[in-house]
């Protein structure tokens, strides 16, 4: 098994799905070991913003933010993808980006 180390800088969001953690960097999807918790904690100091229990977003790949969903914001990150910040953690987004 082969493992590759990553720059937070490289990494665009990182979640989970079907209870495993994966980082999405501009080209690839890495699986992750650690838990989405861990690596919130560890990446911290680097701009990452959790936007729902299931996710995290590099603040610096964030390229268009969509308010005009009703309680929710789209993040439409800079190598195309598009997620959503939950109801729960739009104040946390929104300190961040304030």
């Amino acid at each position: 098994q082969e493992s590759e180390l990553l720059s937070p800088a490289q990494i665009v969001r990182i979640y989970s799905e079907n209870k495993k953690v994966f980082a999405r960097t501009a080209g690839d999807c890495y699986e992750v070991k650690d838990r989405l918790y861990v690596l919130e904690e560890q990446l911290e100091k680097q701009k990452f913003v959790r936007i729902s229990n299931s996710e995290l977003v590099n603040v610096q790949q964030i390229g268009k933010l969509d308010m005009s969903y009703a309680g929710t914001i789209q993040v439409r990150m800079k190598n195309g993808d598009v997620t959503y910040v939950s109801r729960r953690y739009v104040r946390k987004i929104k300190e961040v980006l304030c």
